[in-house]
């Protein structure tokens, strides 16, 4: 990193520091000794900061998937909320390949039962994502079960790629995976109203109470979801 290039403020440097080393050598490389020396601070400044390895550790994976985030959320959705799913996939997939060492670090890192900051964001968009394609009555599944599904899927295809050699690499693994997935949890373009099932309808309501919190009090919500849970389990 040139001295042009070098942030100012400190905890910013720490983390563009912590970054290229973990770009370069992986998380082996991104010990706190490492990290202070190349972003020129002492030890004290940087526990005050992060308050310990494992705290820096987050927020480095949280400063490298900002960029992946940020381009995710700036896409204009399309017409077909299906497709923007596979263009989610394709996107988390290609980071991953891209930033291996920031990917694997962002899934391993987490304590049991925990998340990372950087991952919860990427779940959050992915349910605003499929509560489109429910609204759209396209949606098999609940959205959180369906939301499950993705992410697992997803995270499986991109650390068995991750850990295949790139010369003997199976890219087209992800897109078999990806559309076996969605040919499992979604159905085919926008069918008739009287086409849909009960548990499609019941699908596509339950992803629209959130945009109506004032129309029922919690006790008929309650209520309201226990009805379109029943009809979601009549789905096939």
């Amino acid at each position: 990193m040139s001295s042009a290039d070098t942030p100012a403020d400190p905890r910013e440097r720490i983390l563009a520091a912590a970054a290229e080393l973990l770009a370069q050598g992986g998380s082996e490389a991104m010990s706190t000794r490492a990290v202070g020396a190349a972003a020129g601070v002492q030890a004290p400044t940087l526990y005050r900061l992060f308050g310990d390895k494992q705290g820096l550790l987050d927020a480095v994976v949280n400063y490298g998937f900002a960029r992946y985030l940020a381009e995710k959320a700036s896409r204009t959705p399309g017409s077909d909320p299906v497709d923007d799913l596979r263009r989610g996939w394709d996107l988390h997939v290609g980071f991953g390949l891209a930033q291996p060492a920031f990917y694997t670090l962002m899934y391993n890192a987490a304590r049991p039962g925990e998340a990372v900051e950087a991952a919860e964001r990427a779940g959050r968009m992915l349910t605003a994502m499929l509560e489109r394609v429910a609204r759209d009555g396209r949606l098999r599944l609940p959205v959180p079960m369906a939301a499950q599904m993705l992410r697992a899927a997803a995270l499986g295809v991109t650390l068995t790629l991750i850990a295949e050699p790139p010369a003997t690499r199976d890219v087209a693994l992800s897109v078999r995976t990806r559309e076996t997935v969605l040919a499992a949890i979604t159905c085919a373009p926008a069918p008739a109203p009287e086409q849909l099932t009960p548990a499609a309808l019941a699908i596509a309501l339950d992803a629209t109470l959130p945009e109506r919190p004032n129309r029922f009090t919690a006790a008929e919500t309650a209520l309201l979801r226990e009805w379109l849970n029943r009809l979601m389990g009549e789905a096939d």
